[in-house]
């Protein structure tokens, strides 16, 4: 993948420019400052609907038909997801762009069993990489991407705490637009904008990824703690490496 530094940006005056800027304005500059290199990545999770509607209102851009959305579909999406993201993509003109990985589910399966199934971390981390982090690099790579924007926000991980709004993962830049937000401003900016909610976050859940890997929030445990059995905050996709190189 291309180089992250970016020669011709200064990241630390990028950061300084960002910061205080309202998450609209910060889309508005990524598609500015890099064009057709600039996309976004979507879960049609949760919340996702708000960075999907904000980025339908930059208009055509470079390419003329939005700004690309890429989703990594790994095969084992709960279908309330697949149904909430053909109701998404009806009210939205969203530029979508479905990515998988190399390897079928059968095909994971035969080789390697049902990883989420050991509790060890291990084969979590190798399902995760074989079904989300490398299935987006490649496309990222295919697409000459050199800037990404996702709807992370630093609630919501011990690592997310650390991000800044610009921030090199893997050779590319990665924009946060919503990291300061809440779970209220979330909400409230999808009722404004009369944005359906999830099906599943009427059953409970304040996230949702995997169907074998995903719970509602319980006494116990809520927000990324229901991920991954407990045994993991992130997928690996907001890491600098994967699954936990230069973390």
């Amino acid at each position: 993948m291309g180089d992250a530094s970016e020669p011709d940006l200064d990241l630390a005056a990028a950061r300084a420019h960002l910061e205080p800027l309202p998450a609209q304005e910060r889309l508005a500059w990524a598609m500015e400052t890099f064009g057709e290199t600039f996309c976004l990545t979507t879960s049609f999770g949760i919340q996702s609907a708000v960075l999907l509607h904000m980025a339908c209102q930059l208009g055509p851009g470079p390419s003329g038909k939005g700004v690309p959305v890429i989703w990594v579909d790994t095969g084992y999406l709960p279908e309330e997801t697949y149904r909430y993201a053909a109701e998404l993509c009806e009210r939205l003109p969203v530029n979508l762009q479905v990515v998988q990985s190399d390897l079928s589910p059968a095909h994971m399966e035969a080789l390697h069993g049902r990883l989420w199934e050991s509790g060890s971390v291990e084969d979590l981390s190798l399902y995760n990489r074989l079904r989300k982090v490398e299935p987006l690099d490649r496309a990222l790579k295919q697409r000459r991407i050199r800037c990404w924007a996702s709807g992370v926000r630093g609630g919501q991980t011990d690592h997310r705490r650390t991000m800044t709004p610009l921030d090199p993962v893997r050779g590319v830049l990665s924009l946060h637009p919503l990291l300061s937000w809440t779970n209220k401003e979330v909400y409230y900016y999808m009722e404004t904008h009369q944005l359906p909610q999830h099906p599943l976050f009427a059953k409970g859940y304040s996230t949702v990824g995997d169907w074998h890997s995903s719970a509602a929030d319980d006494a116990t445990r809520s927000g990324r703690a229901t991920r991954f059995g407990g045994l993991r905050q992130e997928c690996g996709i907001h890491l600098p490496g994967l699954m936990g190189e230069g973390i």
